[in-house]
């Protein structure tokens, strides 16, 4: 074969592959989250369970009421709201009231979802917008935390579970004591990070633990390797943007880095920041969402980057330990933004023309 000489590949019709649909990619969302729900049932049992199963369900039903009231054909069926739902549930906490975690999920779709004109149109999460209403609502409860793996979370529910509005819930720390759960402090590796020694960030937890999801924490953000896993699934079929992740994360990591070079004795090292937390799962599942995420090549990366970088500030400087939820709301407000200033340059035209004929 000479040099000029070239391999011509020949394939069978059809040529042109259509892209999935949007119900398509919902329900492959559905199928990567699973795995983090049973994950979350494992570890924090039947009030685990039950609140997934609740916000779901009010997801779902707000949405086919909101569809019934506008006289507009069923949206249900595009697993947006199930999606919407399981994630809202998964970033509670395990014994969540189940009559919170409902107004949880019919703020998060009515709010979020139907008054920007359904799927498609949302420019906030919505399961995040759920979830900062219930935080700034009921702030006591979403800051109450219970142990992980603690003996009979098969046989009986989290006291805090079934409490009824305006009724004063059973004491989470007498229910730890009498499940025999020793050593519990009652607060998650961020909490005792933020709120522990002020002369000292770094906390006796094994990053081992944090990794494979061996402590408290919302019900479905403790296992980093498990998030990883689903998130590689859907990179693979292509149908979640690996690149958004992997800038919120690099963002993370360079920042956290940063001051902990500056002070090792009052950061926490970059390791734990991307470990803990909702860190794992706001990178991979919601800062990914399609609707309210930039879609330029550069866009993309300054987006994660940007959520990155402002988790950390919020974590380290904020009132709160968590960040991740205000961080990615923040990244969804300046979306548009960063994708009308990171559009590519049409070929022989300058950048300030690329979007004239």
């Amino acid at each position: 074969m000479t040099e000029k000489q070239q391999i011509v590949e020949l394939r069978t019709a059809p040529h042109l592959r259509q892209a999935p649909s949007v119900d398509q990619i919902m329900r492959n969302v559905v199928y990567a989250l699973l795995p983090v729900c049973a994950f979350a049932v494992f570890q924090f049992g039947l009030s685990a369970l039950a609140l997934i199963l609740v916000v779901t369900l009010a997801c779902v039903g707000t949405e086919q009421l909101f569809c019934r009231l506008s006289d507009k054909p069923t949206t249900v069926g595009d697993f947006s709201a199930v999606i919407t739902g399981m994630l809202l549930a998964l970033t509670l906490p395990p014994g969540f009231p189940l009559w919170m975690a409902a107004v949880a999920g019919f703020v998060g779709i009515a709010l979020a979802k139907v008054m920007f004109g359904g799927i498609g149109f949302n420019v906030f999460n919505p399961a995040l917008v759920g979830r900062a209403f219930v935080q700034a609502a009921f702030p006591v409860a979403i800051t109450t935390w219970t142990p992980a793996f603690a003996p009979g979370r098969f046989t009986e529910f989290i006291p805090t579970t079934w409490t009824l509005p305006f009724v004063q819930p059973e004491s989470v720390s007498t229910w730890v004591k009498n499940v025999a759960v020793d050593g519990f402090s009652g607060a998650t590796p961020l909490a005792l990070q933020k709120f522990g020694d002020a002369t000292h960030a770094h906390i006796n937890i094994d990053h081992a633990d944090l990794f494979l999801g061996m402590t408290a924490g919302s019900s479905g953000e403790t296992s980093a390797l498990l998030i990883l896993l689903c998130g590689a699934y859907l990179a693979v079929r292509r149908m979640m943007d690996w690149r958004i992740p992997a800038a919120m994360l690099l963002g993370a990591f360079l920042t956290s880095g940063s001051f902990f070079l500056l002070d090792n004795q009052a950061y926490p090292t970059p390791l734990f920041t991307l470990l803990s937390g909702g860190m794992m799962l706001g990178a991979v599942f919601m800062a990914s969402d399609m609707v309210a995420s930039p879609t330029t090549p550069l866009g993309v990366w300054v987006y994660g980057i940007l959520i990155g970088f402002m988790t950390v500030i919020i974590r380290l400087f904020g009132g709160l330990p968590e960040g991740v939820m205000y961080a990615i709301l923040f990244g969804n407000a300046a979306a548009p933004l960063i994708g009308a200033f990171t559009q590519p340059r049409v070929y022989g035209t300058g950048r300030n023309k690329a979007t004239k004929p």
